[in-house]
């Protein structure tokens, strides 16, 4: 081999990082504006779930509105129009649809 073939070929290997440098930039892109949104939402849910004290009143995800009357570590019972008593999953409450609960009873 000669000099010129080594210099040609060092040279492509520089050429072939700058062609990652768009792939880098979508995935970052792709991070800030998809996966770091969901991460936060998700966080707030969590926190909003432990936060819901005895009393409170909640819309699941169903549409079922009530107002808890026990708590336990993974599941409500909740009380319903009528007296009815229902017991769901912790996992099971709106976000969003309690909070405008609590919005217009304020």
């Amino acid at each position: 081999m000669n000099t010129t073939n080594i210099l040609l070929m060092a040279g492509g290997t520089q050429a072939g990082l700058g062609q990652f440098i768009p792939l880098i930039l979508i995935i970052v892109v792709f991070y800030f504006f998809m996966i770091r949104p969901q991460l936060k939402k998700s966080k707030d849910q969590k926190k909003f779930r432990e936060a819901i004290a005895k009393g409170d009143k909640i819309v699941t995800i169903g549409g079922i509105h009530g107002k808890i009357v026990e708590l336990q570590d993974t599941t409500f019972i909740i009380e319903v129009e009528g007296g009815h008593k229902l017991k769901i999953e912790k996992s099971a409450v709106s976000m969003d649809s309690s909070s405008m609960i609590g919005a217009e009873q304020k």
